[in-house]
């Protein structure tokens, strides 16, 4: 008895898992598009200048314009976002920030609101936008970039450090709260990584900073307008892009991701440190650089 033919069922191609990463113009928001573009991800590399989208877009990913300092283009950036994924989002990496060098003594008020509008509002502001779509799909992940001076303080970066301090409790917070959600809620925490965001913060520094009338004008002589100004190769320890990125791929690939990734050797000394340490021996040792 011959049976008859029976077609095999059509194979449904599974879909394209879907990450949006901020400040994506270079160093660790580039490299971590590119390695996400290359493991199949369909990759929204956002930046905030025209030009960088446009460079991004040429090379096969999707570049929407945005801003974490301006509320309208977030709004904009996701509704593409969402339109060219049919309303989804598998991922998001919020990774853009700056930096205002300078003593805390001189930081104005100003100064120090500009920054967190970026480093922590705009952040904060686009996390709450995404996780509505997570909610309504049954899943996600939502990836942070912090920083080493997240967990220790360091001379000459107040802003930053109390900006990735704030995100560290922010972000921890939302993880408990996000429990039995399906939303899975993960800090990565750079040490010395490759990247411009030294360059990028003098416009800031000779924006708010008038170092010349402070008492400290000697050490700024002394110490941050050479690193700030003088050329120099790589920082102790320092690591490429990529270390991020292989991080970033176990926080979003992994069936159980960790609540921490470290990246780099001071950042998992200084985590130690912090734990173990009085704190004037720490302050001592952080004092030194």
């Amino acid at each position: 008895m011959t049976l008859p033919h029976v077609p095999p069922a059509p194979t449904v191609p599974r879909p394209r898992r879907s990450v949006l990463i901020t400040g994506c113009s270079s160093g660790i928001g580039l490299d971590a598009a590119r390695r996400l573009h290359d493991r199949g991800w369909q990759v929204f590399a956002a930046c905030r200048k025209p030009e960088d989208c446009a460079r991004l877009e040429a090379m096969g990913m999707r570049s929407p314009r945005m801003d974490y300092a301006d509320p309208e283009s977030l709004r904009r950036g996701l509704a593409e976002v969402l339109e060219a994924t049919g309303g989804t989002l598998d991922a998001l990496f919020n990774n853009g920030a700056h930096a205002t060098p300078g003593a805390v003594e001189d930081l104005p008020r100003d100064g120090l609101r500009a920054l967190f509008e970026v480093n922590l509002f705009g952040v904060h502001d686009l996390t709450t936008r995404v996780i509505p779509v997570m909610r309504a799909q049954g899943h996600g992940r939502i990836v942070n970039c912090s920083s080493v001076l997240g967990l220790v303080a360091a001379p000459w970066r107040g802003a930053y450090v109390a900006s990735k301090f704030a995100l560290e409790g922010l972000t921890d917070t939302l993880r408990v709260e996000m429990r039995g959600t399906g939303i899975k809620v993960i800090l990565i925490e750079p040490g010395p990584v490759t990247s411009r965001i030294r360059a990028n913060s003098i416009p800031h520094f000779e924006r708010w900073i008038d170092w010349r009338a402070s008492p400290r004008r000697a050490q700024y002589e002394e110490s941050l307008l050479k690193r700030l100004y003088t050329a120099r190769g790589p920082d102790r320890f320092e690591l490429p892009p990529s270390a991020v990125s292989d991080r970033l791929v176990e926080a979003l690939e992994r069936r159980v991701p960790a609540p921490r990734y470290f990246v780099t050797t001071p950042t998992h000394l200084m985590n130690l440190a912090r734990r173990i340490l009085p704190t004037r021996a720490l302050d001592w040792m952080l004092a030194k650089g």
